[in-house]
């Protein structure tokens, strides 16, 4: 093949088109993929409105290979040209998007606004294309955004005190570096072309490609930074749940006439539920069960705080009123601002006779064996941490061989099935009135699997789980 020397720079220039858009479309795709995986570390936004930015700039580049779109069918040139246009406006939301990303305080916002007024030209001015196939009619509005931009930005990346004060980025000197060679291009650029002027497009190019590699070598800093946060994190989470459960009973008293399961499922690596047995002898125990407002780290310590809190009321452990009072003393202090529901059952086996009190807490469950039916008791004062006294009203409650108890956190009975019921409404006395003779430990175990059960596949946990059940032999 023949070419005049303008037709063979023409080619040539095309053919660098070609290959610098194939390059930024994989830089691109590249960094897309990375922020899908790392999406819980910070600073992944930067790197998926890095990966768009970069992409759109190469597809905007191979569209100008008109070799390459004369070799389309006439449907897919139709289409390049809606692709070219919209590159063309919404490659500047991308860049301005990225930056927001990197940036703290007042000059955030200022970029939230540039990119606002970027996303609005980039709507019009598309628009205008599709209506009447002008793409160039709104391009000196986005290179003022541009330069606007660009200017901006590259002031705060050049004086070290604005950027430690409204950046979020530690390697300044790389982004520095990179952010001089794509601005001072690219306001050159921008500032010349509504004249009618053209720089060689390489330089745009290379100016891009030096901003893209330290933006993508600042924002994986970041990624990886925040990785490191995370690990640390979970490994001091993971020591925390192992002291929790270390705070729990690690076995449930052994006492005449009596069977007792546990359960304690938290929603998070640590929980705000807290259950502890109080026994006094073969026949006396009192059982303790707590829900602390919230979840995670600050409900998880308080309800460590409890467990010092019940060891040093256990004296009154025979006077439910008396040990909820005591209780709400000892932590009134420690609560700063959070709230605990607590339950409490003091069972005598000898006389047959069991005493129960409550803090803003859900009823006490009581299946009866001899005529199969559930009683709920209520016997409730105010929540611990409410800035007023109460008075914790008892409710004595004779018992029979075959009768259940069942204390719980409202983790165990709120969660709803698809229809909105609450399993704790409908499902859980069924369960317990086609589970008369089942034994505790195997009861507890189905109550958790059906309430499992009952939540859609797709809904996580919603709170902490923990439930006492007793049976009396």
């Amino acid at each position: 093949m023949n070419l005049d020397g303008a037709s063979r720079a023409r080619f040539i220039g095309e053919v660098i088109f070609l290959i610098d858009g194939t390059i930024f479309i994989v830089i691109g795709l590249v960094a897309l993929v990375v922020a899908a995986i790392r999406r819980r570390a910070a600073g992944w936004r930067a790197v998926l409105w890095l990966g768009i930015w970069s992409a759109l700039y190469g597809i905007q580049r191979i569209n100008d290979c008109e070799f390459l779109v004369a070799l389309l069918p006439r449907g897919m040139q139709v289409g390049v040209a809606y692709c070219h246009a919209f590159a063309t406006y919404f490659v500047l939301v991308a860049g301005l998007l990225t930056f927001r990303e990197l940036t703290l305080g007042r000059l955030r916002q200022i970029v939230t606004l540039l990119a606002g007024c970027a996303i609005a030209i980039a709507v019009v001015g598309f628009g205008n294309f599709v209506l009447t196939g002008e793409e160039y009619a709104l391009i000196r509005l986005n290179a003022l955004v541009a330069v606007v931009g660009l200017a901006t930005l590259l002031i705060f990346f050049s004086v070290p005190r604005l950027n430690r004060q409204y950046g979020v980025v530690h390697d300044r000197g790389v982004l520095l570096a990179g952010g001089i060679i794509f601005g001072a291009e690219a306001l050159l650029t921008n500032f010349v072309r509504p004249f009618g002027y053209h720089i060689d497009s390489i330089w745009d190019d290379a100016g891009f490609l030096a901003l893209i590699l330290s933006l993508s070598y600042v924002a994986m800093r970041q990624v990886y930074a925040s990785e490191r946060r995370l690990s640390t994190i979970e490994s001091e989470l993971a020591i925390a749940r192992q002291l929790q459960f270390a705070i729990l009973p690690t076995s449930t008293p052994q006492l005449r006439n009596l069977r007792i399961a546990a359960v304690y499922e938290p929603m998070t690596a640590v929980a705000g539920d807290f259950y502890e047995f109080l026994p006094v002898d073969n026949h006396r125990t009192g059982f303790l069960v707590a829900d602390v407002s919230g979840h995670g780290v600050p409900a998880a310590l308080i309800a460590s705080m409890i467990k010092v809190a019940a060891l040093s009321v256990v004296s009154s452990a025979s006077d439910p009123s008396e040990l909820l009072c005591r209780l709400r003393n000892v932590l009134s202090a420690q609560l700063q601002g959070q709230f605990v529901s607590v339950a409490y059952l003091w069972i005598d086996t000898a006389t047959r006779i069991a005493r129960y009190s409550a803090a803003g807490h859900p009823p006490l469950l009581c299946w009866r064996g001899a005529d199969n039916t559930l009683q709920r008791i209520e016997s409730n004062g105010l929540l611990l941490g409410v800035p007023f006294e109460s008075d914790y009203p008892v409710r004595d409650i004779p018992f029979a061989s075959g009768d259940r108890f069942l204390l719980y956190t409202d983790g165990f009975s709120e969660p709803e099935n698809a229809a909105g019921e609450a399993f704790g409404d409908r499902k859980l006395e069924q369960i317990l009135q086609d589970n008369p003779l089942r034994p505790a430990a195997e009861l507890s175990l189905l109550l958790l699997s059906e309430v499992r059960a009952w939540q859609p596949p797709s809904t996580p946990q919603q709170d902490d789980i923990t439930f006492l059940i007793i049976d009396v032999l």
